[in-house]
Order: structure tokens, then C-alpha cells, then sequence
């Protein structure tokens, strides 16, 4: 065994020159959503008539009206027979967590002749196998039969590959029951359940309640990159999508010097590819960087519409992944692809809009200004009562490697307000107003805020929900995540909180008592309450975990401990309450999130058991061989101390290893703790082993040589 592999990979590696400065092109600016089915395009394929009443359910949320799907579907082909398509396909988010799609060609035969063929009922449903995807027990082997429905409000789009094209259509996936098998439709019916009680909270101040109710969102999405010729010899990598196995370099991110440093040429080659694609999509890719591990990359579009930015982040990581291809690269999503540097998250910004105001801003009149701080106090409310809905929203066997190290926020969730709003919000648990306010009682709604300039708070990176000016950034998903997941459960959680807040102001008004004191007096009391949840501190800080614990707030350092949430009684009546989960879907969630878990737990012990037997140990005992031969020569103590250093530790791996095969016949914690202590091994023989015996790519390797 020696390092041939390797030395070739580094040889391969070093040989690959980017591509030189093509002459100036044509801006691609003018490509934006060209490959979408929406806006101008829309309009030049259908009447007015059908283009005024589809436009209507995009834009406005009215219902579709089923008489338009055959004059859509006969433009929907035109427009992508035009553009090279020659398939179709609904395009939907199964409970695996990655996208699914079954293409069927527009052809069709008129005796001899071929014809090209796309219907209403084409377009509107589809019948993928339901039994093949995870359910959670909803579906069964024989019970096969599901159902895709096309999804209006995210229009349709073209993919593109070396030799044609397909039409995608955005569609959710439900059961022959009728029971939600995706990610998608429960996303549609938190952000219906929203928009109800956002209408509801603004009636109370005076408002119509007419105005068309938006979340939107904006992803910023980590990724790390790696040689191909790297990836193809890491067998971990290849299955796991993380490494098993790997002492940590000399250097790493110590020196900081990779964060917004200049971009390599071949990862700027690769990231233009990316945003050109992206942006033939619709997808308002905007910003790009390097991330503080080395070989680890950001990209972050502008905000949209929720539903339609869960589809676009979707996509952006098919595209970060199929490009990274084209490249010679791999893309890595993995929330902790390598140990001892940061993981990548998608740190989800969220915000809610009535009609084109934000209500995340704080405005200039009073009644902004109460809407504002009831808001704000709604959310707090939200996330103190159903913490731990929102951390098992983000659990998973990549993100218990993140949550809680270097830049991930930590497993307890706590908000950030910053120093501004926490003395606005002191104020108003105090009932008096503060130096920034005219002396006296403070009365919510008559007495403008201070002054707030749009980035009223600075920003706490460690902080697992934190408000960012005009929005609040939820920092605790992970990077392979879909988006989907935890705005379902925060869209669920603000609704409840909403509607608690608007039905005490409705029976105040009702007793016809002053809303003024009434609105004061009740986001006195709930804050009060919920308070404990506020912290603007450090949450990497030794002391932070005693303080939430004192407080009383909720710590689930783990997937296992965090799915618990899914099986609380009050938590399956929460969401049955909105119509967002049925107590079956709420079940299969858990028991899919569980099975998911356990079973990736799994692969990642067995093929660690299979690298250390198959590819380390070989390694590690031709070298105690040899080092032993070598040791018998007269005086030579060094190579003798070597040997036997070696010796230890090859014993150690066989003896860990062993630990590991047995404890793979039992649950997950006996396997992490059997994979932990036989990485140990493996990466203390790393680091005394010959660089030419070694067999893996190591991470001084494939973090800097790219």
C-alpha cells in the first residue's frame, strides 16, 4: 500500500489550468428567467383573459380556475417546445429531502406519425409511485398509488442537459388518501394558516385585512468544493458526503485569511457558471464569497416569495452540484463535511408582509410603530412557547455535527433583539418610557419609537434566531437541508401566536376597553412571560448552556432527543389546529426524520469499519513490518521505539474496529461512540505513518488544493 493514488491525484490536480479572460460578452442580465414560464413570456403565450386569471392566483392568491389548464398546458408546450424541451415532468420534493422527478416525452403517435401531445390533465396531475418514497407508514409496498398536483403559484421552468431539455412543473405530492407524502404542501398550508391570522392580528388596528398577505425569504446557502480526483479516493466522501477519518492540518482557518479572500480563478470560473444558470432560472442569485474554512463558499440571492424561494434553493444546490461536475469539482452540502472547521448552514431569513409593508419594520407612524412591537412580541411569544418544535425542525445526523461549533448558533434556541430593542422591550415590561422617550408612561401606539435606521442591531453570528433590521435570520438550519421544514413550522408557530394576541384584543374591544391601554398592557404581560428566550450575548460563551438552563429553556443537543417534539400531544394539536399536519402526517414525519437518521448513522459506521480494515490497517501494518525489520539492525532504539509506537496503535485500530462491527449490531449511540473512538486510531496513525504510506487524501490536500 502506498500513496501512488494520491501522488496522482495531486499530479492531476496540479496540471488543471482555468480557463484564460474570454472576451467581453454580452451582459446575461438580459437572460433573467428566460428558461421560466412567467411574467412576459406568460402574457405572449395566453390571452389576456387566461393570463389575467392565472396571474390572479400567482399574485394575488385567488383560486385557480380549473377551466384555464387546457389553454395553459397547450402554451406551456408551445413555449417549451420553442426552446428545446422535449419531455415534461412534475417536479416535487418528497419527504427524502432532495428533489424527484419522472419524465414523459410530449410524444405521442397518429397511426404512422408522431405527434406532440401535452393536456390539461397533464399538467394539473401526475401518478408517481407513492410507495417507494419515505411515508412514515402512511403508504405501504402494495399500496402504490399517489398523486402530484401542479403548484401555480411557482411557475413552471426548463432544465437543460448536453442533449436536450425537459419543462418542469412545480407540483406537491400527496397519497391516494389525500395525505400530504412532500414537503411542499404542508409549507402551502403554514403560509394559508399565516396569511389568516396576520389578517386577523392587523384588523385589530384598524385595518381592512384585505391586503395580500407575503413570507418572504431569503437563503444563504454554504457549500464546500473538492477535487474531484480527491473525492473519488476518499470512500467516506463518496458514501457519506462527510469525512470519517482525518487529522486535522497544520493550517487550516486559523489565520482567518480564506474569509472574503480573493477568489480562485477555477472556483470564480465555476460560480459565474453557476449564476448564469441560475439566472436563466429566475433565480436572483446575488451574492458570492468565500467562507471561513478553506475550500468553503457562499452564495445568497435576493428575497422572494417563501414558497418559491424553498423551490429556487431547490435548484441552486442541483445546480451548485451539477456545475461543480462540468468543473472537475465536487459540491459538498453536508452540514460537517471535515472536522475541526466550520460546517455550512442556510441561514433562513424570514419575514412577513401585509399588503407592501413589512411588518418586521419598525416605520414612522405610531400605528406602525404598534403593529411593529406586537409583532415582535407575537414572535417572541412563538418561539419561547414551541422552541422545541423549532429545533427539531432542523434535526438531523449532519447538523448534530455542526450545531454548537464555530459558527453554528448552539442547540438551545434563544432570540437576539440587540441592545436597541432589548431597552424598548425593558420599557415596556417596565410600563415607563426611557431616555430615548419624552418622560412619563409609555403608551404603545401614541409615542413614536426612537428613530430605528434599517440595521437597528448589529449582528450576532451566534445567536440561533436573530433580528436583523427588518427581519429575523434563523441561523440553525443546515446547509443540505430544504428550506421547507423549518418555515412550516415557523409560519405554524407565529399563526398560533398571532391569533393569541388578536383574540385578546377582540374581546377587549369587545368590553369596549381603551386599545391603547389594552395593546400596553397585554404585550407587557407576554413579554414578561416569555422573556427568558431573549439573549444577546455570546452563545458560544461556557456559561451560556447554565444560564438556558437556569432559565429553563429547552437543550436538545441531539436529532434523537430533538424529534421528541414531533410526538408531544399539544404539538400534534397545534399543528391539526391549523391544518398544516394531521396527527398521521405529523407521526410520519417523526418516523421518517428517525429512520432517515438512524440509517445514515449506520452507512457512516460501516464504511468507516471498511476503510480502516480494507485500506488504513493494510497500510499500517506493512509499515510495522518494515519498521520492525528495520529495527533489529544494531543501535537503532529511534526505529525500534517507532515500531512499537506503531504496534500500539494497529492494535488499538483492530481492537476499536472489532468494538465498532459489534456495536453496528445495536443502536446509534453505541456506533457514534464506537466511530469516535476508532477515528482516534485512525487519525493518530495518520499523523506519525509515512506521507508515502498513507492511503487517503488528507485534508491538507483537499482543503487547499483545488
Amino acid at each position: 500500500m502506498s500513496n501512488r493514488n494520491r501522488s496522482q491525484a495531486l499530479a492531476a490536480v496540479s496540471e488543471i489550468r482555468p480557463a484564460a479572460p474570454a472576451a467581453p460578452s454580452p451582459i446575461h442580465f438580459d437572460e433573467f428567467g428566460a428558461d421560466v414560464f412567467a411574467g412576459e413570456t406568460l402574457r405572449e403565450y395566453l390571452t389576456p383573459a387566461v393570463s389575467k386569471s392565472l396571474e390572479a392566483t400567482v399574485k394575488k392568491g385567488a383560486p385557480l380556475d380549473p377551466a384555464i389548464a387546457n389553454d395553459v398546458a397547450a402554451a406551456m408546450k408551445s413555449w417549451a417546445l420553442a426552446r428545446g424541451a422535449t419531455h415534461y415532468t412534475h417536479w416535487f420534493l418528497p419527504l427524502t429531502g432532495a428533489t424527484a422527478e419522472k419524465h414523459d416525452a410530449f410524444l405521442e403517435t397518429d397511426g404512422d406519425h408522431a405527434i406532440t401531445a401535452f393536456s390539461g390533465k397533464n399538467l394539473v396531475v401526475g401518478e408517481p409511485d407513492a410507495s417507494s418514497f419515505p411515508s412514515g407508514g402512511i403508504r405501504s409496498t402494495f399500496e402504490a398509488r399517489g398523486y402530484t398536483a401542479w403548484d401555480p403559484t411557482s411557475p413552471a421552468f426548463i432544465k437543460r442537459h448536453g442533449n436536450g431539455a425537459t419543462l418542469c412543473i412545480p407540483t406537491a405530492f400527496c397519497a391516494y388518501t389525500g395525505e400530504a407524502l412532500d414537503k411542499k404542501t404542508p409549507l402551502l398550508r403554514s403560509l394559508q394558516a399565516l396569511s389568516a391570522a396576520t389578517k386577523r392580528l392587523v384588523r385589530c388596528f384598524g385595518l381592512s385585512g384585505d391586503e395580500r398577505v407575503t413570507v418572504t425569504l431569503g437563503p444563504e446557502q454554504e457549500y464546500f468544493l473538492v477535487d474531484k480526483h480527491f473525492y473519488l479516493l476518499r470512500p467516506d466522501l463518496l458514501q457519506t458526503g462527510r469525512t470519517v477519518f482525518g487529522a486535522p492540518p497544520a493550517k487550516h482557518q486559523q489565520l482567518e485569511d480564506h474569509y472574503f479572500g480573493t477568489i480562485r480563478a477555477r472556483v470564480l470560473n465555476f460560480m459565474t457558471e453557476v449564476e448564469h444558470e441560475l439566472w436563466r432560472l429566475g433565480i436572483p442569485a446575488k451574492t458570492r464569497h468565500n467562507e471561513v474554512a478553506p475550500a468553503q463558499f457562499e452564495i445568497a440571492p435576493i428575497f422572494e416569495e417563501l414558497n418559491l424561494a424553498c423551490d429556487h434553493n431547490m435548484l441552486v444546490m442541483e445546480v451548485l452540484r451539477q456545475a461543480a461536475e462540468r468543473n472537475g469539482l465536487v459540491c459538498l452540502l453536508h452540514e460537517k463535511p471535515f472536522a475541526g472547521v466550520n460546517g455550512s448552514g442556510k441561514h433562513n431569513n424570514w419575514s412577513v408582509c401585509y399588503g407592501k409593508t413589512n411588518l418586521l419594520n419598525p416605520g414612522s407612524e405610531p400605528r406602525e410603530n404598534a403593529i411593529f412591537l406586537t409583532v415582535l412580541t407575537a414572535i417572541v411569544r412563538a418561539i419561547d412557547s414551541h422552541a422545541d418544535l423549532l429545533r427539531a425542525a432542523v434535526a438531523g445526523a449532519g447538523n448534530d455535527h455542526r450545531l454548537g461549533a464555530n459558527e453554528a448558533p448552539p442547540a438551545v434556541i434563544s432570540i437576539y433583539v440587540g441592545d436597541q430593542l432589548a431597552d424598548i422591550i425593558s420599557q415596556i415590561v417596565k410600563g415607563v418610557a426611557g431616555p430615548s422617550r419624552k418622560a412619563g408612561t409609555m403608551r404603545i401606539g401614541v409615542d413614536t419609537l426612537p428613530p430605528l435606521p434599517r440595521d437597528a442591531t448589529d449582528r450576532n453570528r451566534t445567536s440561533p434566531f436573530a433580528f436583523t433590521g427588518n427581519k429575523f435570520e434563523f441561523r440553525a438550519p443546515g446547509s443540505s437541508q430544504n428550506c421547507a421544514g423549518p418555515n412550516v413550522v415557523l409560519n405554524t408557530i407565529v399563526a398560533e401566536s398571532f391569533d393569541y394576541l388578536a383574540g385578546e384584543l377582540e374581546k377587549a374591544a369587545a368590553a369596549k376597553k381603551d386599545f391603547h391601554e389594552t395593546l400596553q398592557a397585554l404585550l407587557q404581560k407576554v413579554i414578561k412571560k416569555h422573556q427568558r428566550i431573549l439573549f444577546n450575548g455570546d452563545g458560544y460563551a461556557s456559561g451560556w448552556l447554565a444560564e438556558a438552563a437556569k432559565r429553563g429553556l429547552p437543550n436538545a443537543p441531539t436529532t434523537m432527543d430533538a424529534l421528541k417534539a414531533y410526538a408531544k400531544k399539544e404539538n400534534i394539536a397545534l399543528f391539526e389546529r391549523y391544518g398544516v399536519f394531521s396527527s398521521r402526517e405529523m407521526a410520519s414525519r417523526y418516523d421518517v426524520a428517525s429512520d432517515e437518521y438512524h440509517t445514515r448513522v449506520r452507512i457512516e459506521g460501516e464504511i468507516a469499519l471498511e476503510i480502516a480494515r480494507t485500506m488504513v490497517a493494510p497500510a499500517a501494518r506493512k509499515e510495522f513490518l518494515a519498521s520492525k525489520a528495520a529495527g533489529s539492525a544494531p543501535g537503532a532504539k529511534a526505529v525500534q521505539a517507532y515500531a512499537a509506537q506503531v504496534g500500539k496503535l494497529l492494535g488499538a485500530l483492530d481492537r476499536n474496529a472489532n468494538a465498532l462491527e459489534k456495536a453496528l449490531l445495536g443502536k446509534h449511540e453505541g456506533i457514534i461512540k464506537a466511530m469516535k473512538d476508532l477515528r482516534e486510531v485512525v487519525d493518530g496513525l495518520e499523523k506519525i505513518l509515512p506521507d508515502a504510506a498513507w492511503p487517503l487524501p488528507k485534508y491538507r490536500e483537499m482543503l487547499f488544493v483545488y
